[in-house]
This record gives structure tokens, C-alpha cells and sequence, in this order.
């Protein structure tokens, strides 16, 4: 109670010191009045710098409420960008729960992914040694059936079969598109 009197006090002579000196703003550069060489110029020229004051100044009552005014509207910005850096904590708050509970999916999305890259590249070796292996096996299949022809006809002689080889420039083109390299055989009566 003794604190709400004193600050009441303090408030009142502050008004009363200001209503008595006056708050003054310029609103034009000060221009003193030329220094008047008699004493009637002089006392005209003090007249007219109080009343020229007075009027284009606000009084100290005009000026405490705007102060007043700027006071409360600045007061209400504070609040509203106050409430603003409360939210704004909130969500970033919220925003480092999500990442705690992300980080350890990342790690194992990272994880998962790196073992599937060198999973792919296992099994593009693996294809390509395939596709070698299998060109390879096609001469060895072709070196086999030409061997086995070339043994049937060993056999086919050896049982007293005639054995004629036909080359391309000897068959018909008709015949030359489906049996190219084959062999006719012919058994003698």
C-alpha cells in the first residue's frame, strides 16, 4: 500500500514538473531572433518567441497523452510479438520431438539403402560374369556339335554309308535361307 502511495507521488509531481516547464517540440529547425539594437525591438522580439512557442507547440498535457498513447500502442505490439516468440518456441520445440523420433529411422533408411546399393552391385557382377559365361558355353555347345556331327559320320562310314557334304554355293536359295551348313547324308543300296 505504502508502495502504490510513493509510486502515485512520484507520478504526480513528474506531471507537475512537466505541465510547469512545458514540453517542447520543434518541428522547424531553431532560428534564434536577431539580437535588436533598441529595447523596444527587444521586448517585441521576446513577445513574439513565447507566443510563437505557445502556438505551434503542444502543451505538456497534449503531449503526456500522446506519449501515453505511443506507450500503449507499443505496449500492445510487445504483447502480440511476445505471444508470437511463445509460439514460435512451442513449435520449435515440437519440431526437435519429431526429429528425435526421425533421426533413427534415418539411420536405418541409410543403412537399408547402403546394403541394397551393394546388393545391385553384387548382382550386376554376378550378371555380367552370366552373360560371359554363357557367350563362352555357346562356342563350347557349337565346338560339341560339330564334333558329334563329325563322329556320326565316322559311324556312318564305318557301316558302309556314302557321305556327301553340301556347301552353300550348292543348294538352291530357297533351300540356302533355312538349311545353311547342314549335311545331306545318303546311305547306298
Amino acid at each position: 500500500m505504502q508502495i502504490n502511495k510513493k509510486n502515485k507521488t512520484v507520478l504526480c509531481l513528474s506531471l507537475l514538473t512537466l505541465l510547469s516547464t512545458g514540453c517542447v517540440t520543434l518541428e522547424e529547425p531553431y532560428n534564434p531572433t536577431p539580437v535588436a539594437t533598441s529595447p523596444a525591438d527587444a521586448n517585441i522580439a521576446v513577445q513574439n518567441r513565447f507566443q510563437d512557442s505557445a502556438s505551434k507547440s503542444p502543451s505538456a498535457v497534449d503531449s503526456a497523452i500522446e506519449l501515453a498513447q505511443k506507450h500503449s500502442e507499443l505496449s500492445e505490439k510487445m504483447s502480440t510479438l511476445k505471444q508470437e516468440y511463445l509460439k514460435l518456441i512451442a513449435e520449435n520445440d515440437q519440431m526437435k520431438g519429431h526429429i528425435a523420433i526421425l533421426e533413427p529411422d534415418l539411420k536405418q533408411t541409410k543403412k537399408e539403402l547402403e546394403q541394397a546399393n551393394n546388393l545391385l552391385l553384387n548382382m550386376r557382377i554376378e550378371l555380367n560374369e552370366w552373360k560371359t559365361n554363357i557367350l563362352g558355353f555357346r562356342n563350347e555347345m557349337r565346338n560339341a556339335d560339330k564334333a558329334q556331327l563329325q563322329a556320326l559320320m565316322k559311324i556312318l562310314e564305318a557301316l558302309g554309308g556314302e557321305v556327301t557334304i553340301e556347301t552353300p554355293d550348292q543348294q538352291d536359295d530357297s533351300a540356302s535361307a533355312s538349311q545353311t551348313n547342314e549335311t545331306t547324308i545318303t546311305k547306298s543300296k
